[in-house]
């Protein structure tokens, strides 16, 4: 089994999360930068534990930022034998809604940048439907919606071929809507992960996430898309591999 997404670097201790996900079958990890800094700290994890990459970016929470102007940088750690994406990267209106000029323009850099590596990218989308399914529409290359959340990208995802990884959230309640997306994505372009530390499953709800818990993510998925939940599972490794090219 598998976590796409995690932020091992806002943990507490990595160490023993790595550890307890281990235990819990998850074998391998994909932690994610988010700053230059935070890729930093994702490649210092990533070099201490054989079964955890790094995804690396800059998010659209800092553009307009002078992290923003420090995509050469970006450029340098990607070099990492380790590192298999370029994110998380993309829009977000929510939160930095006066910032849409700037987060595009970061946006569409590291998607070049992508392009030039010839990298996957970890896309973060929220209340930018529009603007990301045109921007990502001129973007030749592996596409990872990561904690899809956004139902309205659904349709011209699967149309381009895009991979849509599901979080904790997809778990809630009242999350039927997510539940309903994850049941239409084919068997392989579907993932699992936990944004650790963050969007706890339901059965933990409140404390913090980490790589264990995507077991729980994963049996909402299989019982949402009638499955076995085991064979989900080794299917959405497999994915992974695809997507990520890992070793």
């Amino acid at each position: 089994m598998i976590d796409t997404h995690a932020h091992l670097d806002a943990l507490a201790d990595p160490a023993s999360a790595v550890a307890r996900a281990g235990e819990a079958g998850v074998k391998r990890v994909i932690t994610i930068g988010t700053g230059i800094d935070s890729c930093r700290a994702a490649l210092d994890i990533v070099e201490q534990h054989d079964g955890v990459f790094a995804a690396l970016g800059i998010d659209p929470h800092q553009a307009a930022t002078d992290e923003a102007n420090r995509v050469d940088e970006l450029r340098e750690l990607l070099a990492h034998p380790k590192a298999v994406a370029v994110g998380e990267t993309g829009l977000d209106y929510h939160y930095g809604g006066e910032r849409k000029s700037e987060q595009r323009h970061l946006f569409e850099s590291q998607l070049a940048l992508a392009r030039e590596l010839g990298l996957p990218v970890v896309i973060h989308t929220r209340e930018a439907n529009d603007d990301t399914a045109a921007i990502l529409g001129e973007h030749d290359g592996t596409v990872i919606m990561h904690c899809f959340s956004e139902p309205g990208l659904l349709a011209a995802g699967l149309e381009r071929g895009w991979y849509f990884s599901f979080a904790g959230n997809v778990t809630y309640p009242k999350a039927a809507a997510l539940r309903e997306a994850a049941a239409e994505v084919p068997a392989d372009r579907v993932l699992a992960e936990t944004d650790s530390p963050y969007l706890a499953p339901q059965p933990l709800r409140g404390r913090p996430n980490e790589p264990a818990h995507v077991v729980h993510t994963v049996a909402a998925l299989a019982a949402a898309r009638g499955e076995d939940a085991d064979e989900l599972a080794a299917r959405i490794d497999a994915n992974a591999t695809a997507a990520f090219c890992l070793a």
